[in-house]
């Protein structure tokens, strides 16, 4: 996958994840950074579970599920 698409779709993931789970936003770069470490936990989470992803659509909601994972970590983390 080339840099510009891991972004976009780090971007994207991050986005979707913060409206999922009602957040507050990280800004841009703030959602491209959840999304990107988003993708990594989705990818090993999918990966345990004996998913993989090998389009585009399918990458996003791995990302996605990830970055929610993330998210959640961080809320529990923080109370």
């Amino acid at each position: 996958m080339s840099l510009i698409t891991f972004l976009i779709v780090g971007a994207l993931a991050g986005w979707l994840a913060g409206q999922i789970t009602k957040g507050k936003g990280f800004g841009v770069l703030g959602n491209i950074v959840i999304g990107i470490v988003g993708s990594v936990i989705g990818g090993f989470t999918f990966g345990l579970l004996g998913f993989s992803s090998h389009n585009l659509l399918g990458s996003i909601v791995m990302a996605t599920v990830g970055a929610i994972i993330l998210l959640y970590i961080v809320r529990l983390a923080k109370k």
